[in-house]
């Protein structure tokens, strides 16, 4: 069988690329945003997310598509993540340091791991304890060390920590739509909050902005929203909810290098210490590898998958067998191994 002794490693790519992406997204919003109402610009990414999500769909017999039951989880992710999450952001960034601002939504691994525990039952080894746990005193002293810079600082960094729990929210709601087709789950969510951010905007008699910077905010949308949000359900569907966030916390050190690179002059040892026990708690996260005997049982359902990963030896009608990754309905015979793994779709088990 196809396996690999750091099995969290594939899906920590998909979700350090998403990271990558996201991180350089936030002070460029925070520079591109200025003198844009929080509804306005909210609307803007999220419609540049949509045109990605709808230039990456993926042809049905390569991916699963979205079902009308789909929907209302779709709504609640939109509501959460691409409404209260981006204009609590938006909110925040006018009232704080890019930097601060940008460690503080480390602390959204914190909250999707938490949830994905509870939802999920994703293991929670001492490891995977142990960098939370760093991650959680990282943030804490992030908030220590902004408060003290003044009470106007302080209210920005908590509005960016509202954005780091809706987010947390919704990443946790994604996980079940990470078999879908990842490219239409970016359109119709990104859609949703474009139209609702859009109208609120509109109630709010916000001003659209000019049209380089209405530009410049679709293409960080497109980019730092949408196909980040891809890579990002690549991830869950690699190795779950809990994991895809704690490595995605890698996108605050990339949004606090660029904010400091923009000109931003707000480190201090305060925000350097949290900064430090952050990335102390996701490299701990990275290193997992979890592995012991486990049972299969009986299971049917439809999702890209390929021939060669020990758990999809199907067989297909004579002449009708595709090449490489595919999608369709099948079937899971009960068995049993043993292999290091995470907790994907098909390792959902108690322990």
């Amino acid at each position: 069988m196809k396996t690999h002794p750091f099995p969290a490693l594939r899906g920590g790519a998909f979700a350090l690329l998403a990271a990558l992406l996201f991180g350089v997204s936030t002070p460029l919003v925070q520079l591109a945003g200025r003198g844009v109402g929080a509804f306005a610009t909210a609307c803007l990414l999220y419609v540049g997310a949509a045109l990605m999500g709808a230039a990456l769909r993926r042809p049905v017999e390569r991916e699963a598509a979205l079902r009308r039951e789909d929907l209302g989880r779709l709504a609640l992710m939109a509501a959460c993540g691409a409404v209260v999450g981006p204009v609590a952001l938006a909110w925040g960034l006018q009232h704080t340091s890019g930097t601060g601002a940008s460690l503080m939504l480390t602390l959204e691994a914190l909250f999707t791991a938490v949830l994905a525990r509870v939802l999920y039952g994703e293991t929670m080894d001492r490891r995977v304890r142990t960098a939370l746990l760093l991650l959680l005193v990282g943030g804490v002293a992030l908030v220590v060390d902004r408060g003290l810079s003044g009470h106007v600082e302080l209210a920005g960094l908590l509005a960016v920590l509202a954005a780091t729990a809706a987010w947390g929210i919704d990443n946790t709601l994604s996980r079940a739509l990470a078999e879908r087709d990842p490219g239409q789950v970016v359109l119709v969510k990104s859609a949703l909050g474009g139209v609702a951010t859009g109208l609120l905007a509109f109630a709010a008699t916000e001003h659209a902005p000019p049209f380089a910077q209405g530009l410049a905010l679709l293409g960080i949308g497109a980019l730092g929203y949408g196909l980040s949000l891809r890579l990002y359900l690549l991830a869950q569907r690699a190795f779950g909810a809990a994991r895809t966030g704690s490595v995605f916390a890698f996108a605050p050190f990339v949004g606090a290098v660029v904010a400091v690179a923009l000109g931003d002059r707000s480190v201090t040892w305060g925000v350097a210490a949290g900064a430090l026990l952050m990335l102390a708690g996701i490299v701990l996260h990275l290193l997992e590898s979890h592995g012991h005997p486990h049972e299969h049982e009986a299971l049917e359902h439809e999702h890209a998958h390929a021939h060669d990963d020990g758990h999809h030896d199907h067989a297909h009608p004579p002449g009708s067998a595709p090449a490489g990754a595919h999608s369709h309905r099948h079937r899971h015979e009960p068995r049993r191994h043993a292999h290091a793994h995470t907790p994907d779709i098909h390792h959902a088990h108690r322990h």
